[in-house]
């Protein structure tokens, strides 16, 4: 189990002091030297030091972790939106976190624009390839 966070670079450097404010641990990817990263990579690195990546790069990370058995999760910020809607949307994410007593082992939580989340399996043996190109919301 993992509460420390990995913020994609596509995302704003802001999330880190929301999520250390909510008392998570969380790194910038360019602030630790993995700007530029290819996302297998970061995938790979985050499984390593036991991160849960953060991301707006929907569709590559859910192919990453869809290769893996094991992994600390992955929080997906849907929408691409402007930094104070990723905020918003983080506390939700946060809030789902917390609402699962921050086990997000194998998990895929995804937050959508209308602040909505969706959690589900996400691993080699168990996601829906089907929602890679045409996500289905329940």
């Amino acid at each position: 189990m993992s509460d420390r966070l990995f913020i994609d670079e596509c995302l704003s450097s802001t999330l880190v002091a929301v999520a250390k404010k909510r008392g998570v641990s969380a790194d910038f990817c360019q602030h630790i030297g993995k700007g530029g990263w290819s996302d297998w990579r970061i995938v790979s690195f985050s499984i390593d030091n036991d991160y849960v990546v953060v991301t707006n790069n929907r569709r590559h990370f859910l192919r990453e972790y869809a290769k893996a058995t094991l992994h600390n999760g992955l929080i997906v910020i849907v929408p691409n939106v402007v930094a104070r809607e990723q905020i918003r949307l983080l506390e939700v994410a946060l809030d789902e976190m917390q609402r699962l007593g921050g086990d997000l082992i194998n998990k895929l939580v995804e937050v959508l624009g209308d602040g909505s989340v969706h959690t589900r399996e996400w691993t080699r043996e168990s996601h829906d390839p089907r929602h890679l190109s045409d996500p289905s919301w329940r």
